[in-house]
């Protein structure tokens, strides 16, 4: 098995600017629009390629009054997306403009790397790679497909040891140990450049993490189909003595939980269906979306969520 990230999922602030930032700021595709399964009352908002590829995919449940996170132990720390190397002068003057707050470009393991955060404080950051320049990309107004968003590059847990967690990725999920870099291990999963790395950062006796407005709330990896995922279920309890959950339909994919070994909630994510599911590809995110059980509250649902306005970001 060799299963890179399928998509990161956190926890915003107002509806309207988590919109307008991931879309026109950034340059993602809004591919969904529903609402949290287990908060009908809020939104869950999907942002990817064109597609809506698992490796793509940031997802957010965006609370209008939510109190900020404070970054600790157990958490993702920073989330990462690949550019074209050349891009990342275009992205710094992007960031100037826009009001993006951002650090000054870094090496790490020998790559160009330009940290920023987006409005809630998220951690984020970019990564230049060579070659990738004529890779599909999805563009909006402002953002030429040269200098397009392709995919996560990976993801950086802050945990008080990493062995745990890190026999659990290369176990489970296929990925491999490639370098260290100070406190920070790299794993790896070979053939997979979209979604491919975890960075594992060793940070002993922390403050634990605090849940809120931009915190990770879980990382999900990629399961091709029921069967792996059933598979990777029953390694995580033979192996290293973890209980997922009971399948979970998300309508998109069918997904199991679970607690790692350093505290960082992990989904495992099927394949299929896949966005397009239940609406046109040509239109993903254009329409509310609810589950099934929920289509006969949709009135007042709509109701109770926020004013989106005219956040949606024209497309090209």
């Amino acid at each position: 098995m060799a299963n890179g990230i399928h998509h990161v999922t956190a926890i915003a602030g107002p509806a309207r600017r988590n919109l307008d930032f991931y879309t026109r700021v950034l340059g993602q595709r809004f591919v969904k629009k529903t609402v949290n399964f287990d908060d009908p009352g809020t939104y869950h908002f999907y942002f990817g390629d064109e597609a809506g590829n698992p490796g793509t995919i940031m997802t957010f449940f965006p609370w209008e009054h939510v109190a900020p996170g404070r970054l600790g132990i157990g958490e993702t720390q920073e989330t990462s997306y690949r550019v074209p190397k050349a891009s990342l002068g275009f992205w710094t003057h992007r960031f100037i403009e826009q009001g993006v707050v951002h650090d000054k470009l870094e090496q790490r393991f020998g790559q160009t790397v330009l940290p920023f955060k987006d409005p809630d404080g998220m951690r984020l950051a970019l990564v230049g790679i060579e070659g990738i320049e004529q890779e599909a990309a999805w563009t909006v107004p402002g953002i030429p497909a040269e200098h397009a968003l392709r995919g996560f590059y990976g993801v950086t847990l802050l945990l008080d040891k990493i062995e745990a967690t890190a026999a659990v990725l290369t176990d489970v999920f296929g990925f491999e140990e490639t370098a260290t870099e100070g406190y920070i291990t790299r794993y790896q999963v070979p053939g997979i450049e979209i979604g491919g790395v975890v960075d594992l950062r060793a940070a002993g006796e922390f403050l634990p993490a605090r849940p809120g407005a931009g915190s990770v709330h879980h990382v999900a990896f990629q399961a091709k189909d029921d069967t792996e995922q059933a598979e990777m279920a029953e390694k995580l309890r033979k192996n290293h003595g973890l209980h997922p959950t009971e399948q979970k339909d998300r309508d998109y994919f069918r997904s199991i939980y679970f607690r790692s070994p350093g505290g960082v909630l992990f989904e495992i994510a099927t394949l299929d269906p896949g966005f397009a599911v239940d609406e046109p590809k040509d239109s993903l995110g254009q329409a509310l979306k609810l589950p099934k059980g929920l289509e006969g509250f949709r009135a007042r649902i709509e109701d109770m969520l926020p004013d989106l306005g005219d956040e949606m970001v024209a497309e090209q």
